[in-house]
């Protein structure tokens, strides 16, 4: 288990420093989480970190049920958030929560993300979304684990998203293509365009290959 966490803890280390460059999260905005193996453990960055300045010790060990069996003491006031979704999904073992902002104001302001590209179709595929519920409740947790039953990226109304994925790295990739996804949305709508999007013939051919 040491060397699983150990690799597991690098990995989501370089996404969180990947993701604050990229601008899809601020300071300690976002939370992220690995399964381990066998699938009644995760790990999950620390309350208050920063995900540009992650460390070893900057991660806790959990169990599924919620008990903190190791690492920093204080778990991300989201866990519950990524403790259901493991719960929701087998087959999922990484999911990235990021506060990206061309995501969260499109949400907000009442618009869909298309999905435009091959790679926003291939990766995001579709996009769930929950309601505003307070950081940490039951009620955020709950929804977005009930919207990742079918979806592997879920907005959470005024707040943030979450990508998941069976390894980091997909998880990862389907995050930075929801931004992408809703960046080119935003410049589409300025350009008065509300319709553009990824053939919905390909899309069903892309998935049933």
């Amino acid at each position: 288990m040491e060397e699983h966490l150990s690799d597991l803890v690098r990995e989501l280390s370089e996404v969180g420093s990947a993701a604050v460059l990229k601008g899809l999260a601020l300071a300690s905005g976002g939370n992220l989480s690995a399964r381990l193996p066998g699938g009644d453990h995760f790990v999950v960055t620390g309350s208050g970190t920063w995900l540009d300045r992650l460390t070893p010790d900057d991660f806790t060990l959990m169990s599924l049920d919620g008990d903190v069996r190791g690492g920093a003491a204080s778990p991300s006031s989201e866990w519950k958030l990524h403790s259901r979704t493991y719960q929701a999904r087998d087959d999922v073992n990484a999911v990235i929560h990021l506060h990206p902002q061309h995501c969260v104001l499109l949400d907000a302001l009442g618009h869909d993300i298309r999905l435009i590209t091959l790679d926003h179709a291939y990766y995001v595929r579709s996009v769930g979304r929950t309601p505003y519920y307070p950081n940490g409740s039951d009620e955020l947790a709950d929804s977005a684990a009930e919207q990742a039953r079918s979806h592997d990226c879920v907005i959470m109304g005024h707040h943030g998203c979450s990508a998941l994925g069976p390894s980091v790295s997909m998880a990862f990739r389907r995050a930075l293509n929801l931004e992408e996804a809703a960046t080119q949305t935003y410049r589409a709508l300025v350009l008065g365009d509300t319709t553009t999007a990824f053939p919905a013939e390909a899309m069903r051919a892309l998935h049933h290959a």
